[in-house]
């Protein structure tokens, strides 16, 4: 398993929205259904979630839902800043098993497209971080499932030493990527 750059993972969508400002603050068009079918990408958002972490090193992930429950996600952060995390789990991928990350603030204002058949997860790099994501099916418990945030065989490099971040009792105890079967194909 590698890290690779977002360009080099098929699917992945860097967006960034305009930010307008002037004396009274800003305007921002966040999401434009035209422009990302105009990128590949016709989805109809049907969810948005919103989650604060109130300490920096919380991380949250990896997860996923599988079929028919799969779900596309536009994440952004809207206080704060994150090193977000998605793996891909398509076999037949040239890059199945691989991950990228980018950083996602408020202040670059940058979000990301994240198509099913990843799994997605972050770590905060401040605190008082707010997300917010879209997504494209609703929750759905009984097909949630995860990957352990830090399985060497990913080999993501987090920027939050394993004893020092915050983790739900959940995503401790996560599966290694080699004890699943992805529903998933390329």
């Amino acid at each position: 398993m590698a890290r690779r750059d977002l360009a080099e993972i098929s699917g992945l969508i860097l967006v960034e929205p305009g930010k307008f400002g002037d004396h009274r603050g800003f305007f921002s068009e966040t999401y434009n259904r035209r422009r990302l079918a105009g990128q590949g990408f016709d989805l109809e958002f049907v969810q948005d979630n919103h989650s604060l972490s109130a300490e920096r090193g919380v991380v949250r992930g990896l997860h996923f839902q599988s079929p028919p429950h799969a779900q596309d996600k536009l994440v952004r952060v809207v206080r704060g800043a994150v090193l977000d995390v998605v793996v891909d789990l398509r076999k037949g991928s040239p890059s199945f098993g691989d991950h990228a990350a980018v950083e996602l603030s408020a202040a670059n204002w940058r979000q990301l497209l994240v198509p099913k058949g990843f799994a997605h997860g972050f770590v905060t790099l401040e605190p008082e971080t707010e997300m917010i994501y879209k997504v494209t099916d609703y929750y759905a418990p009984d097909h949630d499932h995860g990957l352990l945030w830090n399985d060497p065989d990913l080999g993501i490099d987090w920027p939050v030493a394993a004893e020092a971040a915050r983790l739900s009792d959940k995503d401790r105890a996560q599966p290694r990527f080699a004890g699943i079967e992805s529903p998933f194909v390329f």
